[in-house]
């Protein structure tokens, strides 16, 4: 809620960016009229922004300076270290590196940051990577795969099937319906899952949940 300090917003639309300003005077408000009644209303207040790889801290800071201040690219570790970004007279913005907690869990937790780009692609194999998203979104969201590559029916998930395997033929499915063949007629299914990541991170599959409360 916004009287805990927080704002949902996207860096890529308009309105996101004067919303988190209005916030942060908000939040410092007391600050700032100790600092008026002080006389030091010129003071400079700075933030600082963190959070995990390839969220778009970067893109953010961008889009409130008004100017390409700060690197970006989508994947992860493209900001390398901290840089401070003048926004105005009165605030700075630290664009910081992305972090990650040194070990997971639960495996889930990796794959569902790996399926966001938050890790890098060469650290898991891309291949089996989408069998695990195939499957994923089989299961939650039938309906997008169906629409998003033209499939009447997805494939049945058979008794015992573990994920990859039945990823792996959802992928051979939306291959083939895309005509990535190669030599034999086999479908390419490391160029699907490919794009399957791009298109699941470019968000043109739709929108998803990939954890719930």
């Amino acid at each position: 809620a916004a009287d805990a300090g927080c704002v949902a917003i996207s860096a890529k639309q308009k309105g996101g960016t004067t919303a988190v300003k209005n916030a942060i005077e908000k939040e410092l408000s007391g600050l700032l009229e100790r600092r008026q009644n002080r006389g030091m209303s010129g003071a400079k207040t700075q933030v600082m922004l963190c959070g995990i790889p390839n969220v778009g801290k970067s893109t953010f800071i961008n889009k409130v300076a008004g100017r390409k201040t700060a690197k970006t690219e989508d994947r992860p570790g493209v900001t390398r270290s901290k840089q401070w970004v003048p926004i105005d007279r009165n605030l700075e913005l630290l664009d910081t590196p992305g972090i990650l907690w040194p070990k997971f869990d639960d495996q889930s937790v990796g794959m569902n940051l790996a399926y966001t780009g938050a890790v890098k692609d060469d650290i898991l194999d891309v291949e089996t990577l989408g069998c695990h998203l195939m499957a994923y979104l089989g299961e939650h969201y039938p309906d997008a795969l169906k629409a998003a590559y033209k499939l009447s029916a997805l494939p049945e998930r058979e008794a015992e099937e573990n994920d990859i395997a039945y990823g792996y033929r959802l992928l051979e499915a939306a291959g083939k319906k895309r005509g990535f063949l190669i030599s034999g007629g086999e479908v390419d299914t490391e160029r699907m899952a490919k794009i399957l990541l791009d298109e699941f991170r470019s968000a043109k599959l739709g929108r998803f949940t990939l954890e719930l409360p």
